[in-house]
């Protein structure tokens, strides 16, 4: 069920986007990477552990500086970073550190939202003919 909640959600996210015109703006999807990221370090801090608060927020510092320079040079690095935490979620969380804040379902839930999200911005960069999607 986390899966498909986090696919569908994320696929209402960037409709919104792009229906809204949130998209028009090369910050949408960098800034989407750094509160995917983010989310980490609320559950850490939820649950009160020190050691997981210090993993997740250096990791959410590396999604950021992602996220960075996908705004500054290459909307593809926001592209590249929203898969890239997908599989972090899948493949790597786990065995990185114990998060004890962290429902059970997010992983695979922020997993399938970000190779969604993800997938739909590389189609943007791919099919769009913005200029504002294009790189600096």
């Amino acid at each position: 069920m986390g899966v498909l909640a986090g696919a569908i959600v994320a696929l209402l996210v960037a409709l919104l986007g792009r229906v809204a015109g949130f998209d028009r703006d090369r910050a949408f999807y960098s800034t989407l990477l750094i509160v995917v990221a983010s989310y980490y370090v609320l559950f850490a801090a939820i649950g009160g552990s020190a050691h997981a608060l210090v993993v997740e927020g250096a990791v959410m510092g590396v999604f950021t500086a992602a996220a960075l320079a996908a705004f500054r040079w290459r909307p593809w690095i926001a592209a590249a970073g929203l898969v890239g935490h997908g599989v972090f979620d899948l493949v790597v969380h786990g065995h990185l550190v114990a998060n004890p804040g962290m429902p059970a379902w997010w992983p695979p839930f922020c997993a399938a939202f970000d190779l969604v999200a993800g997938a739909f911005l590389g189609g943007l960069l791919i099919y769009a003919r913005e200029p504002y999607l294009r790189d600096s």
